[in-house]
């Protein structure tokens, strides 16, 4: 374990080539998103992060965290968190559909395997009681020694963070209906405490027997009185939100983006763990300089020098879905390919989105050819596609892992294959050989007559002219790619929500010929550019 202030701890300075400079555009995340929350019993905050497969513990004074089940470990893919008088802490793992254990010694154990999309926990008087996140979730009490679940309730539309009331009820979030329910613990009919709210994620009870309850959509803390119905409006803070946890009198707040704040009186917050990137994942700059970062179940555009901004999320109008792959396709105007299998038009200004094809196996990198067609990765398949007026062409079959995509001037796609690691051309359906020896090529890029690759695994810049020759290294020890010694585990799909979500270290360049990089490990955005009056 180890305490720090930023999630990713890098073995050295990253260093560029001469006459070239780097620089970040956004500075590093400290989480990989903040999903649960839970206060432990140390009185330190515990996050469950999706994304980064990792639970940390952050000290609600200083800001300091520690990571408690790192990335690479057993617990993967943690989504909410309890523990029990023993202090054992259970997690539901949502792309795995199960629930585990981490004791205080350190060693982990399955509780129960079979509940998809595994997200709501909690502890009741020795009683631990979880649910599925989907359309037909199930709550279920859980049996520690391993037996067979009892269910306390079916075909709940997607039932999200809970907690039992002081009435001894469960109260829970269903995100389908936008309402709030209640059942006994002995089963039977749900009851409607709530509705007509900002899509609810999550339940918990302050200290006075109110219902603290975070709004997905809307961005809204709530506090609603059980018994009258009354509703107050506690803070006005981003859409995201997921998870509310009380140490003391004191309430905390976490956001899928990342962020934890501590609400105040009246409407006011304090920043604990401040915004950041998930991933990031593809880049694109339009003509007109605005740069969309794609970050998953977020999006954002930035224009270097100023803030970024909300493109859209998950629960906003007209998102595509859970994004990774980027071209910039005009002013505003962006291609995207979505980890549920789809290529769609997107334009968030007007927060509108159109699907161009749709039905593929893990989509990456997408580029746009210079008569139009987008080409695109398939990579559970191994192919590469383009689509053009609806009728989409298989390009190339048997690639291993396709990643990056990019078009040159004259038409000739390159890809490269992050298990293969290697760059190739494609040229009448066969893959030639471009550059081979890399590591884990992902994001790749055609510029003028020389190829730009992001190496996630050798954590390096390489340029080359685009028949493979000349190659250079820009930058070395980028922020991209897994920690040193860490293997990361495969992050499987979400319900419908999300397909499998691995990571992509996107490229993409600005008219001034500035290169931009996801800096997937830190949660960052990099610049790099050639120093003026060097070669």
């Amino acid at each position: 374990m180890s305490q720090q202030f930023e999630r990713y701890k890098a073995p050295g300075s990253a260093t560029v080539s001469e006459g070239w400079a780097l620089e970040r555009l956004t500075p590093p995340s400290r989480l990989f998103g903040a999903n649960g929350l839970r206060t432990g019993p140390d009185g330190r905050i515990y996050v469950a992060q999706v994304s980064g497969s990792q639970v940390s513990a952050i000290d609600i004074n200083t800001g300091a965290i520690e990571t408690v089940s790192p990335m690479g470990s057993d617990i993967v893919a943690p989504d909410d968190l309890v523990f029990d008088p023993e202090g054992n802490l259970y997690v539901t793992e949502i792309t795995e559909g199960r629930v585990s254990m981490l004791a205080p010694n350190g060693t982990t154990r399955v509780v129960y395997g079979d509940i998809p999309v595994a997200n709501p926990i909690t502890f009741y008087q020795g009683r631990l009681i979880a649910g599925e996140c989907r359309v037909g979730g199930r709550i279920m009490e859980l049996d520690r020694n391993g037996g067979a679940p009892r269910i306390l309730l079916e075909n709940v539309p997607m039932p999200n963070a809970f907690e039992v009331g002081p009435d001894g009820m469960l109260y829970f979030p269903v995100m389908g209906t936008n309402e709030i329910w209640r059942v006994s613990l002995d089963g039977g009919a749900p009851e409607t405490v709530a509705d007509n709210l900002g899509v609810p994620d999550s339940v918990k009870f302050d200290s006075k027997g109110n219902i603290v309850t975070t709004q997905v959509g809307s961005g809204q803390v709530l506090r609603i009185d059980p018994r009258s119905g009354e509703r107050t409006v506690l803070a006005n803070l981003t859409p995201g939100l997921d998870n509310v946890t009380f140490v003391g009198e004191r309430m905390f707040v976490s956001n899928i983006s990342g962020y934890v704040v501590e609400i105040l009186d009246g409407g006011k917050s304090r920043e604990l763990v401040p915004d950041g990137l998930i991933w990031p994942l593809g880049l694109g700059m339009d003509t007109a300089g605005l740069l969309y970062v794609a970050d998953g179940p977020f999006s954002y555009t930035l224009r270097p020098g100023s803030s970024r901004h909300l493109a859209g999320m998950l629960f906003s109008p007209g998102y595509p879905g859970y994004s990774r792959g980027v071209a910039a396709a005009g002013p505003g105007e962006f291609i995207i390919t979505t980890a549920n299998g789809a290529v769609a038009r997107y334009w968030p200004a007007e927060q509108r989105s159109e699907v161009l094809t749709s039905g593929f196996d893990q989509l990456y990198g997408v580029a746009i050819a210079p008569k139009g067609a987008v080409v695109f990765a398939e990579q559970g398949t191994g192919r590469v596609l383009s689509v053009q007026s609806g009728n989409v062409e298989t390009l190339a079959t048997g690639l291993r892992k396709p990643s990056g995509v990019t078009v040159a001037s004259d038409g000739t796609a390159y890809v490269s294959e992050s298990a293969g690691g290697r760059v190739v051309k494609l040229s009448g359906g066969r893959a030639e050989t471009v550059l081979d020896g890399l590591q884990k090529p992902q994001g790749i890029l055609a510029l003028g007559g020389s190829l730009y690759i992001l190496d996630a695994g050798g954590k390096e810049l390489i340029k080359c002219d685009l028949g493979g020759g000349g190659r250079r290294t820009l930058a070395s020890g980028l922020p991209v790619g897994a920690p040193q010694g860490v293997t990361p585990k495969v992050l499987g799909p979400i319900g419908t929500m999300s397909g499998p979500m691995g990571p992509f270290a996107g490229i993409a360049a600005g008219p001034d010929g500035t290169l931009y990089l996801s800096g997937d490990a830190e949660g960052s955005v990099l610049a790099i550019r050639k120093v003026q009056g060097k070669s």
